[in-house]
């Protein structure tokens, strides 16, 4: 079977969050793809498609895994959502400057709703996210995947109250 072809990994910044969106290695390319998680200071890793190579490799270089699978096309679950969203939360709090990778099969789908809502989350509009996504990782979303960011309300949980006045300022704290 030929290798897809996939777009490169891209790393999406927005206030002090950092994620790399990426497609899933292949036993062939997973050396490669951990050096590429290794240059952008990843310390997190979350796979969200079913697992297809074994993760020693990647966590012998110190880099957590975290297996959140939902099928393809689809929107993640709420239980997965609230442990993306909690993940964000304590590793940039804890971690400035570390990189959160995510991958799906292609990195096209899934990936980039984790990252939407994250965005979201943080104050960003909703179609904003999108736009800001899409003009890094051409082809993200589908149209089912666009109507649940479209109808997603954010709670703001990466978001918090400035003491001297009304305005909400977002940022992880």
């Amino acid at each position: 079977m030929a290798p897809m072809n996939c777009p490169a990994p891209v790393e999406v910044t927005y206030r002090n969050m950092r994620f790399l969106i990426t497609h899933n290695p292949t036993s062939a390319t997973l050396n490669k793809f951990v050096e590429e998680l290794k240059e952008h200071g990843v310390t997190t890793m979350v796979r969200v498609c079913e697992a297809t190579y074994d993760t020693a490799l990647v966590e012998k270089e110190g880099i957590q895994v975290l297996d959140w699978p939902f099928d393809d096309g689809s929107s993640p679950s709420n239980q997965i959502v609230d442990d993306w969203l909690s993940l964000v939360n304590i590793q940039f709090r804890e971690e400035p400057g570390c990189c959160i990778a995510v991958h799906c099969v292609a990195g096209l789908g899934r990936t980039p709703v984790l990252v939407a809502l994250a965005l979201i989350e943080s104050g960003m509009k909703n179609e904003d996210a999108v736009q800001f996504i899409r003009q890094k990782r051409r082809g993200a979303f589908n149209s089912k995947q666009l109507s649940y960011l479209e109808k997603y309300h954010s709670k703001m949980r990466l978001c918090f109250k400035d003491p001297r006045g009304p305005r909400n300022n977002c940022c992880i704290q």
